[in-house]
């Protein structure tokens, strides 16, 4: 993990200084052995037997490179020990290959080249962020200019009022959309101009927009998604703010009373957005 062959998160320590998640994970699958082989742990033998011998061979051949790169006084004697050890550790892995192939040998065969493959897909991926990712030019402070926002919105309520509020702080140019499904009497858009157009123009801010989408077939989040994405097409130069406005409940189980709609957008949003997209959560505190 520290060469970037697994997932970075292995080298952090627990609490107890010790590296908790490679033990987790170690332990999962030592169950999930023992599970597979019916707890019989000298079914196991054939597995550590492969294991450690192929890891003996590799460490030998390992050190053969090393003195013929090295060289020396007494690299070649070295060089020769060290490849005697590798041949006859890996005369042993064919052995008990051939020997205890169907008693579960066969499981080391595919396992070790999975996880070298695994761990290269992690290497490459790694590189590929790197890559991506790296910037040797200093920060571009020119041509600001604030995001055009967008402000999901259900119904008029705190949770809302705060997520424009926080909307109109960051620019002047917001968006509210409300998805109609035509089932009940849409209070909202003759709501708006009082609890939003009227304060606005008070205090001299631009009066945020309502937008209004209709969806006969009672979709929610499909509707502000598509929305999303063609305002994405239409302002390809401009930074895009979506704010979910976010119920946030103490207890977990009270998650389970209201719909998740805001981290489904959220999620689809990660999924089909753009770097010009940015999505910003605006929780409200129930503490009932």
């Amino acid at each position: 993990a520290m060469d970037d062959y697994l997932p970075r998160s292995f080298t952090i320590r627990g609490r107890r200084l010790v590296y908790s998640q490679g033990i987790y994970v170690v332990a999962a699958l030592a169950g999930l052995l023992l599970i597979q082989f019916g707890g019989v742990t000298d079914r196991l033998i054939p597995l550590f037997a492969v294991g450690a011998f192929l890891a003996f061979t590799l460490s030998q051949f390992g050190m053969v490179a090393h003195w013929r790169r090295v060289r020396g006084p007494g690299a070649i004697h070295s060089m020769l020990l060290n490849g005697l050890g590798a041949i006859a550790t890996a005369v042993t892995v064919v052995v008990v290959l051939m020997a205890k192939f169907v008693e579960g040998a066969w499981v080391t065969m595919l396992l070790i080249p999975a996880m070298v493959a695994l761990m290269l897909a992690v290497k490459r991926h790694y590189d590929r962020v790197a890559a991506a990712t790296d910037s040797p030019s200093p920060l571009e402070l020119t041509a600001f200019s604030p995001p055009l926002v967008l402000v999901p919105i259900d119904r008029w309520n705190q949770v809302c009022k705060k997520a424009i509020q926080f909307a109109l702080n960051i620019s002047p140019d917001v968006t509210a959309l409300h998805v109609d499904c035509g089932e009940t009497p849409d209070d909202l858009c003759a709501l708006w101009d009082k609890y939003v157009g009227v304060p606005s123009r008070e205090v001299g801010l631009p009066e945020p927009k309502l937008v209004t989408l209709p969806s006969p077939y009672r979709l929610i989040v499909g509707p502000v998604l598509d929305y999303v994405l063609n305002y994405q097409k239409k302002n390809p130069q401009r930074q895009i703010a979506v704010v979910l406005p976010e119920l946030v409940e103490r207890r977990w189980y009270q998650y389970l009373l209201h719909n998740q709609r805001p981290a489904m957008l959220k999620a689809w949003l990660y999924v089909r957005g753009n770097q010009n997209t940015v999505v910003i959560n605006v929780p409200w505190y129930f503490n009932g």
